[in-house]
């Protein structure tokens, strides 16, 4: 096989390969020598386009183009999401269809591509590039199922590099689930059907609003737990402030002055009461020994000029002057006759 033929296979030409060769039969008469010219050939037993997608995989993988340090992580909470696929295949109905179930507030894009035929893969690869620089939140790159050779769009290496390229995270979604594609390695992240890419992109509004609600409530009970022990605080703190406070120590000596009061006065009263009661019995005691108290049974109480008690009538002599002291008063008076009895 000549370099111009070679140029033009699809596969490289290793040892050891079955291939079916096309071409013509010369036969060199003077050396006796047989020479098969080949002008094509393709691979047997695993037929031509699988030998392709392994050959592109193994190199797409050795450069490192789906190591996982390169995979940029899908946005939890999209609002815009671009998407390149045929405009009226299966896939974009039902990727609409279950972005207007999920959250209908999400932006759909689209970019429509041939996703399938010749020229099929730049279609694909110019979609990528053109929704890239919109700045949206993520892209879903897909078409529904068939056969590899449909797919094979997706397997070109020209589309691997669009979405290697790209700055906004692509999720890729081509065919049914057993379907894989050079794309699914390339991409941030693989869906097995473009509704699945619907489904893992655009979160589900009403869950997140009633989470959130769940959220608001649990928030709202825990905020009144708080504030409720705040309160019970603050008023242990305040009581006791107010037990320490000056106007509660001045309060509290202010009482305790007040019953020293109260009992310095029943003390007193006490005091007095007894020393009344006391005074009353001396007064009687006295009066009872008092001169005075014979007086109201008619005695008197006689002295001489110098004041000196008569105790004998023959003390006294006739003419003397004596005073004779009553209940009432005294009289001066003068002795007239003394006789002893």
């Amino acid at each position: 096989m000549f370099a111009s033929r070679r140029r033009l296979l699809k596969f490289q030409l290793e040892n050891g390969q079955q291939v079916l060769i096309t071409g013509s039969i010369q036969i060199y008469e003077a050396a006796g020598k047989v020479q098969l010219y080949a002008d094509s050939a393709a691979l047997d037993g695993v037929g031509d386009l699988h030998a392709r997608f392994m050959q592109l995989k193994t190199k797409l993988e050795e450069m490192g183009m789906f190591a996982e340090e390169y995979k940029k992580p899908i946005p939890t909470f999209v609002k815009t999401v671009g998407i390149v696929t045929a405009d009226t295949g299966a896939a974009i109905r039902d990727i609409i269809n279950i972005a207007s179930r999920r959250n209908p507030s999400v932006q759909l894009i689209l970019c429509p591509a041939q996703v399938q035929g010749e020229g099929a893969a730049l279609s694909i690869a110019n979609g990528i590039a053109r929704l890239d620089a919109l700045g949206l939140d993520c892209l879903i790159v897909g078409r529904g199922g068939g056969s590899m050779e449909d797919l094979w769009a997706f397997n070109e290496e020209i589309v691997a590099e669009a979405i290697f390229n790209c700055h906004t995270p692509v999720v890729s979604a081509v065919g049914h689930e057993t379907d894989f594609t050079i794309a699914d390695f390339v991409a941030d992240l693989r869906a097995p059907t473009p509704s699945a890419a619907a489904e893992l992109v655009i979160f589900e509004a009403r869950k997140v609003l009633d989470q959130l609600a769940d959220y608001e409530e649990r928030l709202d009970a825990d905020m009144e737990g708080i504030l409720y022990d705040w309160k019970n605080a603050l008023k242990k703190a305040h009581l006791t402030l107010l037990l320490h406070s000056p106007e509660s120590r001045l309060e509290q000596i202010r009482q305790t002055m007040a019953k020293q009061e109260l009992r310095l006065q029943n003390a007193m009263k006490e005091k007095l009461t007894s020393g009344k009661h006391a005074l009353a019995l001396m007064a009687q005691r006295l009066e009872r020994l008092s001169p005075l108290s014979h007086f109201r049974g008619g005695y008197a109480f006689v002295s001489d000029a110098a004041g000196h008690p008569v105790k004998e009538a023959l003390s006294l002599e006739e003419g003397a002057k004596i005073r004779v002291c009553l209940e009432d008063g005294y009289a001066l008076t003068e002795v007239l006759e003394t006789s002893v009895y």
